[in-house]
């Protein structure tokens, strides 16, 4: 019987369990083992490694938007093109609801856009543009679980232009087993193989975005939240420390390869379903900014996080203990949804954030009803300001007293909690969309 040693290589991440490497390696005795498949915001990549900047994160908050920028490792032997305008993609916005008892309490939602993969005729996916993780994944077509069928697959024999390869960047040799790599998102997980292939933010070469990159295939795809979402896939856009390998980094090797004008991209999220939010890279819209952009310092870069230090922060004007030492962190995340909070912080946020509704109104949504402000103070002393429409539930919840039988209505936050983490440390705050 054919038997696989699987070795653990690497795991980085506040996301539980996130990366873990499978190398598959050919018993002795097997000849021909068969491999088992069981298992907002502007950004900017900075200079070449001769040319270092400092890893900086802005925020433009009337627009919804943010800019990072980082410097790069040393540049590798990928080719540079001629530098092109900005190249901007639209992002559809899917709703999925969250039901409890009956009862939808609240959305989960995803933003969205399209990427090209592959030669001579390029493959079109859409993925999320996630600034919280640092790989590209998307199903591959040997993929044919029911959650994988549910999404447009990448076919290998379709391009030219792809090479597979393992863990390590070496071409997969003849018929040997190949590496393996589970990455968990969240709630979601995937098993694949690797591929390096050119991918492309346009459909034409000319317009520039397009570099090779090292590409995980999924053979193996959980069905939450991917059976939930219409995206096939996910594009990393973390620092490249975040990376397994800086090959993996999409940001990295875009800005090596000199084909934008700019090393930057810019984040707009909509505050109207009517306006569609959109990524932009090599530079950012102007018109999505209402005044000029303030910088931050990114805090221990080599995490591979797009993290800020808290100065401070207050719940209606009442400052929080738990950031009273300046020991509280923030990580601008585009793949989830929620404000992020630290667990032991959970409770007296929840208390703070609750509202009592007068009467027993039959439609209210909490996001229009008032509550206090959540200030955030960064080291800068910039301050990011979050209302109840950031924070609150949709739906009210309805308490009903047994002593009176009378029923009062509260409107409570949507908040996700943070477990302390080895790194990152018990005082990490996820600032989501």
């Amino acid at each position: 019987q054919d038997r696989l040693k699987r070795t653990p290589l690497r795991y980085r991440g506040y996301r539980t369990n996130p990366l873990r490497i499978f190398r598959r390696r050919r018993p002795i005795e097997v000849s021909r083992p068969t491999p088992s498949m069981s298992s907002m915001r502007v950004f900017t990549t900075g200079a070449a490694a001769s040319a270092r900047q400092p890893t900086l994160f802005a925020l433009q908050l009337a627009a919804a938007v943010a800019v990072l920028r980082w410097p790069l490792a040393a540049a590798s032997d990928i080719a540079v093109a001629s530098p092109s305008a900005v190249v901007t993609i639209p992002l559809d916005k899917q709703y999925v609801p969250v039901v409890r008892n009956g009862v939808t309490v609240a959305h989960k939602t995803a933003y969205f856009g399209q990427v090209l993969l592959g030669a001579p005729q390029p493959q079109t996916f859409s993925v999320v543009f996630d600034t919280g993780s640092g790989h590209l994944f998307l199903p591959a077509a040997e993929c044919s679980s029911a959650t994988c069928a549910q999404h447009r697959r990448y076919n290998r024999s379709a391009s030219v232009s792809a090479e597979d390869i393992n863990n390590d960047g070496e071409p997969v040799r003849g018929d040997e087993d190949r590496d393996e790599v589970s990455v968990v998102y969240g709630t979601g997980e995937i098993l694949g193989t690797f591929v390096r292939e050119q991918v492309c933010l346009s459909g034409s070469t000319s317009d520039g975005g397009c570099t090779k990159v090292r590409v995980v295939l999924a053979s193996e795809m959980s069905d939450e939240p991917f059976g939930s979402f219409r995206f096939d896939g996910v594009v990393g856009l973390g620092l490249e420390s975040l990376a397994l390998d800086p090959e993996f980094s999409f940001l990295g090797q875009l800005g090596r390869s000199g084909s934008l004008a700019q090393e930057r991209f810019g984040y707009f999220l909509s505050q109207s379903d009517s306006v569609p939010s959109e990524i932009s890279f090599g530079g950012h819209d102007a018109r999505r900014v209402s005044s000029d952009l303030q910088w931050e310092p990114v805090h221990r870069p080599e995490l591979g996080y797009w993290q800020v230090k808290i100065r401070s922060i207050s719940v209606g004007g009442q400052p929080l203990e738990v950031c009273a030492d300046g020991s509280c962190t923030a990580i601008a995340d585009t793949g989830t949804s929620l404000l992020g909070v630290p667990k032991e912080a959970m409770r007296k946020m929840h208390v703070q954030l609750a509202r009592k509704v007068p009467g027993d109104p039959e439609r209210l949504d909490c996001r229009h009803f008032e509550g206090p402000q959540i200030v955030v103070e960064l080291s800068s002393g910039l301050q990011l300001s979050l209302g109840p429409e950031d924070y609150s539930r949709p739906t009210a919840m309805r308490v009903t007293q047994n002593s009176t039988g009378r029923t009062q209505v509260v409107c409570r936050a949507s908040l996700m909690p943070v477990d302390p983490d080895t790194a990152l440390g018990a005082k990490a705050w996820i600032l989501g969309e």
